[in-house]
């Protein structure tokens, strides 16, 4: 397992995401994060929506595990808030990112949260509210780091106006089908449908010169398949089975190492419920894909190389 410096945490590339965990009886939840542990996995993610009611994932995750004091100081464990399910809006005043972050200490059953991510941007938001929250909540030492997801560079910049904590993470979608992050860069200056900016321009370049962390989730999926059918994806599951093949793993280890061979500290999101999948996933931690390889995987995918 390779680790990786977030902010001022050294942390495993993979992380494990507990979406789905809601509906696993406690030995199951317990299986899945052992089987991430014995991989070498660290790091944790959920969020305040996750499940089918508020909070429900949290609270799972900490029903299952029980966490003593010290168990829970091997664990990176981050959440996310801002959206806001029924009716759906995105909300990232001061009053909901502190009653948020709140009942996730309640939900997880700890006194800290490692990392806090603003879940999607708010067209409202207002970064005094934000610099406020945070402020509070890392002097009180109840959140120790801060970040975003699906945010653009000038996104950042503009929470950054205000906000002095540092933002050391970005979650973005990210898989080899799912590329424009990486596409629109290798397509500048060149008159394809890939080359149009959806991402705000320059993101991923943005978030490796500011020293943000990027977290890739969906990182098995495109235009609602998974990368390793044949039926979606028929060169790309092609060229994994050959690649899994030659390093003797699992297609899905080397749809992992796709991301982690990016040169800037990455971090893949592992969502599976499956022990197995994981630990499979979690060989692509480290990976040594060549250049070559990694390529090819880009242009099975469909991506076009100008």
């Amino acid at each position: 397992m390779k680790y990786i410096p977030l902010g001022t945490a050294n942390v495993s590339n993979i992380i494990l995401g507990n979406m789905r965990i809601s509906d696993l009886d406690d030995e199951a939840i317990r299986s899945l994060v052992r089987a991430a542990r014995d991989a070498g996995v660290t790091a944790f993610d959920h969020a305040d929506i996750y499940g089918r009611s508020l909070h429900e994932c949290e609270t799972r995750f900490a029903e299952a595990l029980e966490l003593s004091s010290s168990e829970r100081e091997h664990l990176f464990i981050q959440t996310k808030c801002g959206i806001v399910k029924d009716p759906p809006y995105y909300d990232s005043s001061y009053e909901h990112i502190i009653s948020s972050v709140e009942a996730s200490l309640r939900a997880l059953r700890t006194d800290y949260i490692d990392l806090l991510l603003l879940h999607r941007p708010d067209a409202l938001v207002e970064p005094t509210e934000v610099a406020r929250a945070f402020d509070q909540l890392r002097a009180s030492g109840k959140v120790r780091q801060f970040g975003v997801s699906n945010h653009t560079a000038s996104q950042i910049e503009v929470l950054k106006s205000a906000v002095e904590q540092p933002l050391v993470a970005n979650q973005l979608q990210l898989s080899a089908a799912h590329a424009p992050l990486l596409a629109q860069g290798l397509s500048a200056n060149i008159k394809i449908d890939q080359a149009n900016v959806v991402d705000g321009g320059g993101l991923l370049d943005y978030c490796r010169a500011n020293d943000i962390t990027v977290q890739a989730w969906s990182p098995f999926q495109g235009n609602g398949h998974l990368i390793f059918d044949a039926a979606g994806f028929p060169d790309l599951s092609r060229e994994l089975e050959l690649l899994a093949a030659k390093y003797d793993v699992e297609p899905i280890a080397v749809a992992t190492a796709w991301i982690t061979r990016l040169p800037q500290p990455t971090m893949v999101v592992i969502g599976s419920t499956n022990p197995a999948r994981v630990a499979d996933a979690a060989k692509g931690s480290e990976l040594p894909l060549t250049r070559r390889e990694w390529y090819s995987l880009y242009r099975a995918a469909g991506h076009i190389l100008p």
